[in-house]
C-alpha cells in the first residue's frame, strides 16, 4: 500500500517513528514535523502517495496530482490558524538543496517571521 510505503520512506526523517497523520486523501498524506527537524512553531510536510523520489522525475501525467499537494497545503495551513498570517512553502529539489529522503515532498513553515534568505 502507498500510504505504508511512504510512513516507511520517511521513518528516519521522523526520529525512527512512524508518522501520525494530519491528513490524508487517495493522493497524498500531511503529518507535522518532528521536534529533531522543526524549523518554526508550525511545520508540517505534503507527501504524495505515488512515489516520485524528486520533482525533477515528476511526469507530466503527476501534474493534477502537483496541484493538488498545493490544495492540501493551502487547506492543513487553514487548519493550522496560518491563512492569515502566512507561511513559506519549500520544496527541496536534490541533495545540494537537502532534500532528506528520495521521495518528493512539500514542507510548510508558519506560526513566526521569516527572513530572507531562508531563517
Amino acid at each position: 500500500m502507498a500510504a505504508v510505503m511512504n510512513r516507511t520512506s520517511f521513518a528516519s526523517f521522523c526520529d525512527g517513528k512512524e508518522p501520525t497523520f494530519i491528513f490524508e486523501d487517495d493522493l497524498c498524506v500531511a503529518f507535522d514535523e518532528t521536534q529533531r527537524n522543526k524549523q518554526a512553531p508550525v511545520h508540517f510536510l505534503v507527501v504524495p502517495k505515488k512515489v516520485i523520489p524528486r520533482l525533477v522525475s515528476a511526469s507530466l501525467d503527476d501534474e493534477k496530482l502537483l496541484g493538488h499537494l498545493l490544495i492540501v497545503v493551502r487547506r492543513v495551513a487553514k487548519w493550522k490558524n496560518l491563512h492569515n498570517s502566512g507561511f513559506r512553502v519549500v520544496i527541496n529539489e536534490g541533495p545540494n538543496s537537502c532534500q532528506l529522503v528520495d521521495q518528493f515532498y512539500i514542507q510548510v513553515l508558519g506560526g513566526r517571521q521569516m527572513g530572507w534568505p531562508f531563517s
